[in-house]
């Protein structure tokens, strides 16, 4: 269970970690509330607020949810050689 924050959900699905993530739904321009129905919508977690953390909890599936693809720094290396012309 975290926050919606960009760096401790990739941190846990990084690390092949089930995850649940309780939105702050008292923030302005609630990014974290983007992140997490997104998130969501890839089958990577179950998301809730803190009014429906119990609720969430005891009806989840966490085998429904999908392991994280690992992440492809050579890409993103083989882009920048590109665009510099290396």
């Amino acid at each position: 269970v975290s926050f919606v924050g960009a760096g401790s959900c990739l941190e846990a699905l990084e690390n092949g970690k089930p995850l649940i993530v309780v939105i702050n739904d008292k923030l302005m321009d609630n990014h974290q509330l983007e992140l997490a129905k997104q998130l969501h919508r890839d089958g990577r977690v179950l998301y809730c607020d803190c009014s429906t953390l119990v609720e969430t909890l005891q009806s989840m599936d966490l085998s429904a949810l999908k392991p994280f693809p690992p992440g492809q720094p050579e890409k993103f290396a083989s882009f920048l050689d590109k665009v510099f012309g290396l």
